[in-house]
């Protein structure tokens, strides 16, 4: 578990989530997911609340670094070949994190109901309109009978539009459902790490020589 061979990204990235609940939580206290009450509140808790700006910043900041710091230890993994037998379903586990850490940086976006989160959300919801499948402008959608009021964009802003339903669906996401599916992931994650024989560093660089000597 030295430094140079895991560079700390696995455990940092565990402690941001845990900042990430803690301050999560505490924010649910001054937040209504309406849109009268939404943006009012995020003011309300920068210039009103004690500390609330911080409490936010503390939110948003650790949000970016979970993202940075799940790609670095991903990069990390590449690096040393950990991704390699035993670990190929570890690996499987961490790529399904990754996804839901990009969602639940997307799903938080929304929520200040400001100008930033609304054209993020449109731009990332009409991009889901392509999926193959899923989606009614994607490829084989139309064939499997997805229109633009049945495919995964529509599922993902409850209408056809960002509105009302779209904040309250993110807030839902955001707060309960990918948190509890991420920590199912994460307890399965830990306890493959240890099922699999402990972290893994980057395999011991062996002579010829030496590689002679042993098999004989």
């Amino acid at each position: 578990m030295r430094y140079g061979f895991t560079w700390g990204m696995g455990g940092i990235t565990f402690y941001l989530f845990i900042v990430l609940t803690f301050t999560g939580v505490l924010l649910m206290f001054y937040y209504h997911p309406t849109k009268v009450q939404a943006f009012r509140d995020i003011l309300y808790l920068e210039h009103d609340v004690p500390f609330g700006k911080l409490l936010r910043n503390m939110h948003r900041w650790a949000a970016h670094l979970m993202v940075i710091t799940t790609w670095l230890h991903m990069f990390r993994v590449v690096l040393t070949g950990s991704y390699k037998r035993p670990r190929e379903f570890n690996w499987c586990v961490g790529v399904v994190l990754l996804v839901l850490t990009l969602l639940l940086s997307f799903t938080g976006y929304l929520l200040p109901d400001d100008q930033l989160g609304f054209w993020a959300v449109t731009v990332g919801t009409n991009m889901a309109r392509a999926t193959p499948m899923f989606g009614s402008e994607g490829p084989f959608g139309p064939q499997l009978g997805m229109t633009p009021y049945n495919d995964v964009r529509f599922g993902l802003l409850g209408g056809s539009i960002v509105d009302a339903n779209a904040l309250l669906r993110s807030y839902i996401w955001h707060c309960i459902g990918i948190p509890l599916v991420a920590s199912i992931f994460m307890a399965v994650h830990f306890w493959r790490i240890r099922k699999d024989g402990g972290i893994s560093g980057p395999a011991p660089v062996m002579l010829e020589a030496e590689m002679k000597t042993t098999k004989k």
